[in-house]
């Protein structure tokens, strides 16, 4: 009898274990988030950081749990969530990291997407500080939603301009490695 209360206590301590939210680098995750009327659910995330200092939690929201990177890309909704956790990162900053990001999720061929990029940088241009959250939605009928706070921002059409987006965490030449693999549940 003593195993089995003992057994049930370890199922029990689990269990309210894996239903609590996730926290990375101190930031407390949402289970799941509705976003313009869709839920979708923390598949993974992790810390980017450069030169050992983190500068955002970056997670990845779907409509069911994945694990490829093919997936997300081709699934009909998904959402990139980054919280800002380190006062390093400036509206400057992030948009020479966006950039980057395009360039390398383009293989260097922005031409026809650049002016939706150019679109898109406008919305980092208000100051950026510690705490603040963007959310990408990436949904193949309406283009790219972005949040900064819980607040829409604007939204850009383009299936093209959706997968760049999303390449920019997700493609072969990701931000970072480690925070993709983090991203996808690995």
């Amino acid at each position: 009898m003593k195993y089995l209360s003992t057994l049930l206590f370890a199922g029990s301590v689990l269990l309210s274990s894996s239903l609590q939210a996730k926290e990375v680098s101190g930031i407390q995750l949402d289970d799941s988030i509705t976003v313009e009327g869709q839920t979708l659910v923390l598949n993974g995330a992790g810390v980017r950081s450069k030169f050992f200092i983190d500068l955002y939690v970056g997670s990845l929201y779907v409509p069911a749990n994945l694990n490829t990177a093919q997936a997300a890309l081709e699934s009909p909704s998904v959402a990139v969530r980054l919280n800002i956790t380190s006062g390093m990162i400036t509206a400057d900053k992030m948009k020479d990291a966006i950039n980057e990001g395009f360039d390398d999720a383009t293989d260097g061929n922005t031409t026809q997407i650049a002016a939706k990029i150019e679109q898109f940088m406008g919305l980092f241009s208000a100051e950026i500080v510690e705490g603040d959250q963007f959310t990408l939605l990436a949904d193949k009928t309406t283009g790219v939603t972005a949040y900064k706070n819980g607040q829409a921002q604007a939204t850009i059409a383009g299936e093209d301009f959706r997968q760049a987006v999303l390449k920019i965490w997700l493609g072969n030449e990701p931000a970072q490695d480690s925070l993709k693999e983090a991203m996808l549940g690995q």
